[in-house]
């Protein structure tokens, strides 16, 4: 199974997509400040994740989601989570 994630950076208030095949593992490597992209963003919060079978339908929404024709999705996650706080 892979996972694609999203994750709001309370510092940036920015919103970081990412995709893995071991969410768990890779959420403490967000928290741990070992990946580059996200290390400056810390602290951050898993603000949603969805399920897929297979790397390359994982790698294609992730794609979708970082592009221009993603931005509704994108927004509409993202003001589900800002409502709820």
């Amino acid at each position: 199974m892979y996972w694609i994630y999203f994750l709001y950076s309370k510092a940036t208030k920015n919103v970081y997509i990412g995709c893995t095949k071991n969410l768990e593992k890779r959420l403490k490597e967000h928290q741990g400040g070992l990946v580059k992209s996200t290390i400056n963003r810390r602290p951050l919060v898993l603000i949603y994740k969805e399920k897929y079978g297979t790397l390359s339908i994982a790698r294609r929404r992730e794609e979708y989601l970082k592009s221009l024709y993603g931005y509704r999705a994108r927004n509409k996650i993202l003001k589900e989570f800002l409502n709820r706080k």
